[in-house]
């Protein structure tokens, strides 16, 4: 079913982007100074929560897909 795959997809580049996000923050800590660092702590937090509620509505997608899946063969049957 392709809408799974869009939606398993869609969770794998939700996760790649929260761990580039994460590893970045890591990142801002590490620093020398904090001052000088080029990482937006902002921007983190907004692409965290961004990749966050991606990830949701994409498990729902798949969730709302297996449900209607499961409702047309117990049509079937």
């Amino acid at each position: 079913m392709q809408v799974l795959a869009t939606a398993a997809a869609g969770m794998f580049a939700a996760a790649d982007r929260l761990s580039a996000s994460a590893q970045r923050t890591a990142a801002w800590g590490a620093e020398q100074t904090q001052a000088e660092s080029k990482i937006d702590l902002a921007h983190e937090a907004v692409e965290q929560i961004s990749a966050k509620t991606d990830f949701k509505a994409n498990a729902e997608v798949a969730k709302t897909a297996d449900e209607m899946m499961g409702a047309l063969l117990d049509m079937k049957v």
